[in-house]
């Protein structure tokens, strides 16, 4: 059973197959018709997912119609949607990421232990562009008992992070000075939060929650929104506008795409090159501001 909304909606597709129909009688609209009313309706500014529905709606109604009458083939049947624009990843700019990770003023309010925590976890994102579930992954070191083998680590004398990625693929990526100070000063109290959990075997994570236990993405998520929201950031921070702040802006200081491809694990430098549009609007945005001559009439 439909719920009267869903109805209300095929309803109005179908009216609107009518209309644009007009004089043609539904029976005799062809597949040539068919993407011409998809053209109109894009035309006319319709979203692309808007109109993958209205295709739909309407393929259901001439397979139905198929049923009733003598229908030699659903005209709808190989006809799409308009792709959707790419959007373009959400990036901070270069001084609101450094004052989203440093800030110490407005840290949320609670356990300065649960501070610590996080500024050693915001620091990462930013520092090495890790996913949330790599950040969550990691172990104070590389760890192996009995079935236990760990997915990531942190190598204190290599500056850097072991993590493993989308596809089971590992990668090491280079850790900031800052982070690794902030991550050292999270250490110094680890202990305190981890023998919460008395009796238990020692906990090989390198975050840990409040009770002690591996810390979830979830809880970093809202750690960071809250954080965001108390120093005055005005966007909606989660953990992968970070990993999008590093690469765009160690794509623009370096122009290395290559290197930026590799630090964020993707398999294809297709995914990477969403970068070069960022640095794009930056580029543009630095020359509209500073040349005599690009200043809109």
């Amino acid at each position: 059973m439909l719920s009267p909304h869903t109805l209300s909606a095929y309803g109005r597709d179908l009216t609107q197959l009518a209309v644009l129909a007009g004089t043609i009688e539904l029976a005799s609209i062809t597949h040539f018709d068919v993407r011409k009313f998809a053209s109109k309706l894009h035309a006319q500014g319709l979203n692309p997912r808007s109109i993958a529905r209205k295709l739909s709606a309407w393929r259901g109604f001439f397979d139905w119609l198929a049923e009733h009458t003598v229908l030699s083939a659903n005209p709808v049947e190989g006809v799409k949607a308009p792709k959707r624009a790419k959007t373009l990843p959400k990036a901070l700019s270069t001084d609101d990421a450094v004052r989203l990770v440093a800030d110490q003023h407005c840290e949320q309010a609670g356990d300065a232990n649960a501070q610590l925590c996080n500024r050693a976890m915001f620091e990462l994102l930013y520092s090495s562009g890790l996913r949330v579930s790599e950040l969550v992954g990691l172990d104070v070191r590389h760890t192996h008992r009995g079935t236990y083998v760990s997915q990531g680590w942190i190598d204190f004398n290599e500056h850097e992070v072991t993590v493993t990625g989308k596809g089971n693929k590992m990668r090491s990526v280079p850790v900031g000075q800052a982070a690794m100070s902030a991550i050292a000063a999270w250490l110094s109290v680890r202990h305190q939060v981890e023998n919460f959990l008395l009796g238990t075997e020692e906990n090989p994570a390198l975050f840990l929650s409040t009770r002690g236990s591996r810390m979830s993405p979830r809880v970093v998520q809202l750690r960071l929104k809250a954080h965001a929201q108390a120093i005055g950031i005005p966007v909606n921070v989660h953990p992968h506008v970070l990993r999008h702040s590093f690469a765009s802006h160690v794509l623009q200081s370096s122009g290395d795409l290559r290197a930026v491809q590799e630090m964020l694990g993707h398999a294809s430098i297709t995914s990477t090159q969403v970068y070069t549009a960022l640095d794009f609007q930056h580029l543009a945005q630095v020359y509209d501001a500073a040349h005599p001559r690009a200043k809109k009439k």
